[in-house]
């Protein structure tokens, strides 16, 4: 949930590995989330569950301000601009959510309040599973079209898939779990931009409605795979590369009206999406307005009054902001402080020395400050303070803390041990990368400046856009290798409700690209990796959830992070804006059906 891409915030899934179930359990904060404010006479909305008006949290376990009224116009605002809304190229976890707007993937999650409910979308129903869960069949709903009105078909969805995992780095963002788990051509698949007129094989379209994915090894959350934007239809004729963004078809309910990658977009209702085809979406808004590049404190001045409908990132308001939020009651009651299931986290990259010697990685574990790291994005209110990989709220989650310090305050003495094992008794100077546009990293960059400082690390911080992070500078290990890039800043959730969909995109080393690489630190320990891929195979649940713990130990074992902040978004929702409610599954409020009287 891609940096922050998916964040999910469950526990309890009991999945079995070949059978999944349709939903998982709830788990914000490790306990269920309840309405705050004052229910409707304890109705339901159009969307499906409890409703209420405004108060402090009443989004988080109930849809605020339901209204089935169709009119308005939604407005959102994004600090910095998307890594892309190309559905196969994007690793955020707030262009996963909105994206439902214009693609429609084989499943998704319903929206709505309370747990994640896995749902079939553009599927039927969830996978048919056979060959002891190495293959998984799909069948396509009728009736879907494009918004140019021709008809979606299996072919589209296995083209998607073609384009997105093997691209040949035309497109640069989005995870590789397609490709690191079909089968494996032989002579191996180049891709639909190098290879015209092959494809790939271990997917199957027997007829337009069917598709047929075949597996090198049982993959016990694929159904949870299959709500990845990857999966939603692109008609190959239409595909233009990197430039597709620039003309995305939808098989939303809403559609591209225009598009500028500097300025924002503007969508508008897709007049061939068809309800009958879709029972979880609504057309609610007339037109979705997005603007780019807009000024962080500016977005949450203009939240507070009501200029704007939403900040699309999902990342909660600058710290700078918040006094003004919780502090005014008749602001407060527009706001959700809701755990998102998202570790805030420095990388430390074992190709950058001299990062690559693990005393010096312990070294700076021992050195940085969490509770002024804690402080820096706005204190408790705003997360609390980690220790390991996997927040408390994802499944496979063990407490522990195998570098300790008086209060989460650091250990001057310790660290200093350590740089003397490292053989930098002195210290020595790095580059440490963060997001620029984003109030919130760069503060947790200056806090980690100021530790390290104390133990004789002498931190230059480096500032890159948010929208080119991964696919043009932390996320490019050439580019980390030539500017010494030791240290980076990183936001990662869950790309699902598992600790396999927690863990693998950041610490399995098989993951790591040359652009859009999300395993910052270049972990690529063949103990965590073997760890990982057996798991993952592994029929018994109970088994799956206890790897998850360890590969979460011998990732803390290798040093190869530092965990800083199990995060809680503070979200605002302006009174005109309707349908509101947060998502667990994405870590934010749920875009799918929000609307405006505005």
């Amino acid at each position: 949930m891609r940096h922050l891409r998916r964040t999910v915030a469950l526990t309890g899934v009991t999945a079995a590995a070949i059978t999944l179930a349709a939903c998982g359990s709830s788990g914000g904060g490790g306990g269920k989330s309840t309405s705050a404010g004052p229910t409707s006479g304890g109705g339901t909305s159009a969307s499906g569950g409890p409703t209420a008006s405004a108060a402090f949290n009443a989004a988080t376990g109930s849809i605020v301000n339901a209204s089935s009224k169709t009119g308005g116009t939604v407005t959102y605002a994004l600090s910095s601009t998307p890594d892309s809304f190309d559905p196969g190229d994007t690793y955020y976890a707030f262009v996963w959510d909105s994206s439902r707007l214009w693609a429609r993937a084989l499943t998704t999650f319903k929206p709505g309040p309370g747990k994640p409910e896995l749902v079939p979308d553009l599927a039927t129903s969830l996978g048919k599973v056979s060959d002891g869960g190495k293959t998984w069949t799909y069948t396509l709903k009728k009736g879907v079209k494009f918004d140019d009105g021709t008809p979606v078909t299996s072919a589209d969805v296995k083209y998607a898939v073609e384009r997105s995992n093997f691209s040949g780095g035309v497109l640069k963002n989005g995870p590789t779990y397609f490709k690191q788990y079909l089968v494996d051509n032989k002579p191996a698949y180049a891709g639909p931009y190098k290879d015209k007129t092959g494809d790939l094989k271990s997917i199957e379209t027997p007829d337009p409605s069917t598709i047929v994915f075949h597996l090198s090894a049982p993959f016990a959350d694929f159904d949870y795979l299959t709500t990845n934007p990857q999966t939603a239809p692109v008609p190959k004729a239409k595909d233009l590369g990197a430039d597709y963004v620039k003309h995305i078809v939808s098989s939303g309910s809403y559609k591209f009206q225009s598009y500028d990658p500097n300025s924002g977009a503007v969508l508008v209702k897709n007049t061939n999406w068809d309800p009958a085809t879709d029972s979880i979406r609504k057309q609610y808004a007339d037109k979705i307005v997005i603007k780019f590049n807009q000024e962080q404190t500016g977005i949450d001045n203009d939240l507070i009054k009501g200029n704007t409908s939403g900040d699309i990132a999902g990342a909660g308001v600058a710290a700078a902001t918040q006094p003004q939020i919780v502090n005014d009651p008749n602001v407060k009651k527009y706001a959700d402080d809701a755990v998102s299931g998202t570790l805030l986290y420095l990388a430390m990259s074992f190709n950058v020395k001299p990062m690559d010697n693990i005393n010096c990685r312990i070294a700076v574990n021992y050195a940085i400050d969490k509770v002024s790291a804690q402080n820096a994005i706005g204190g408790p209110l705003r997360g609390d303070i980690a220790t390991t990989v996997l927040p408390p709220n994802i499944l496979g989650y063990k407490k522990f803390d195998l570098y300790p310090t008086t209060n989460n305050s650091g250990d001057v003495a310790k660290a200093k041990q350590y740089l003397q094992k490292c053989g930098k008794p002195n210290g020595f100077s790095i580059n440490l990368g963060t997001r620029g546009d984003r109030p919130n990293d760069v503060a947790l960059a200056t806090s980690a400046q100021a530790s390290l400082a104390k133990v004789g690390i002498k931190v230059n911080i480096q500032k890159y856009p948010s929208g080119k992070y991964f696919s043009d500078y932390a996320g490019v290990p050439a580019f980390v290798h030539a500017h010494n890039l030791g240290i980076m800043t990183m936001k990662w959730g869950s790309d699902w409700p598992t600790g396999y969909g927690f863990l693998d995109q950041v610490v399995d080393g098989n993951t790591i690209k040359d652009a859009g690489n999300t395993n910052l630190s270049e972990l690529n320990d063949p103990a965590i990796n073997k760890m990982l891929s057996d798991a993952i195979a592994n029929t018994d649940a109970s088994a799956r959830e206890s790897a998850w713990s360890q590969v979460d130990m011998a990732t803390m074992k290798d040093a190869a992070i530092v965990p800083l902040i199990y995060v809680k978004v503070l979200l605002l929702r302006p009174a005109a804006v309707t349908n509101v409610t947060f998502s667990q599954a994405y870590g934010m409020y749920d875009y799918m059906n929000i609307s405006s009287t505005k």
